[in-house]
């Protein structure tokens, strides 16, 4: 389950953004998740909607993954 979720950290790695920044991005994201109805869990976000959200959500079936 560890998966499910990325933190800040990777989120920034990910982006090429600095941590601060990431931060924003987390917030924007897990903000959008709660407006759904979804729990949201503070420095972390999902690691769909991250991807879906930040036009990844294609990659791995392009890839055959």
């Amino acid at each position: 389950m560890s998966n499910t979720f990325l933190r800040v950290e990777e989120v920034a790695e990910e982006m090429g953004v600095s941590k601060s920044y990431a931060y924003k991005i987390v917030q924007k994201l897990n903000k959008e998740l709660k407006s759904m109805g979804y729990i949201t869990v503070s420095g972390r976000v999902n690691k769909q909607y991250f991807m879906e959200k930040v036009c990844y959500g294609g990659r791995d079936k392009e890839k055959g993954e």
